[in-house]
């Protein structure tokens, strides 16, 4: 037993991605991801066939992985120099949003809008 835990659902981890943007996002000077596009990405996901929902799991595992190391390197720099810190900052925003919009492309049109009845 890994003594881990539960894993979070896919809708707890694709929130948190988007809150470790919003770090990400101060930091570059950008605005940060609307919550609204994608939030429905776990009703969604759940709809797809079981190769393509795991496309999107992946993904949402490999960005988070990004985010997590990508955040630790910035903080450091930032507390050396925030100037310096701005423009790595942009560079892993601008990683974050293609990976998302990759993400988000796994969904076919509409069913991010979809709600799941019952």
């Amino acid at each position: 037993m890994s003594g881990r835990g539960q894993e979070p659902s896919l809708a707890a981890r694709w929130g948190a991605l988007h809150e470790a943007a919003q770090v990400v996002a101060l930091l570059a000077g950008a605005a940060s991801p609307g919550a609204g596009e994608g939030g429905n990405l776990a009703d969604a996901a759940a709809r797809l066939p079981a190769s393509r929902r795991r496309l999107v799991e992946q993904g949402i595992e490999d960005l988070g992985v990004i985010m997590e190391h990508g955040i630790s390197a910035l903080l450091a720099a930032h507390a050396r120099d925030a100037a310096a810190a701005v423009a790595p900052a942009r560079s892993l925003w601008e990683e974050f949003l293609i990976a998302r919009s990759g993400i988000l492309a796994l969904c076919p049109p509409g069913e991010l809008e979809r709600r799941r009845l019952g």
